[in-house]
């Protein structure tokens, strides 16, 4: 992954997967799956960093005035 590329929430997690099998299948030498993880660790913070940011544009829509609040579950009378 690099700096000037702009990865989507889907592709980031599509290697994020990938990465997750080439970890569990234990073929991988050690210094290769210390470099595999920490790629893994910064699409992890990506994704991540998309969800929160989607998270507060939508918490934002659905006030009223505008302030960013947490998402709250209305309660039926």
């Amino acid at each position: 992954m690099t700096a000037d590329k702009k990865v989507t929430f889907e592709e980031a997690m599509e290697q994020l997967e990938e990465i997750v099998e080439q970890l569990e299948e234990g073929d991988v030498p050690l210094e290769e799956a210390i470099d595999i993880y920490k790629k893994g660790m910064e699409l992890s913070k990506l994704c991540h960093d998309k969800l929160k940011n989607v998270e507060a544009q939508i918490a934002e829509m659905i006030t009223e005035d505008g302030k960013r609040e947490p998402f709250a579950i209305a309660e039926e009378e």
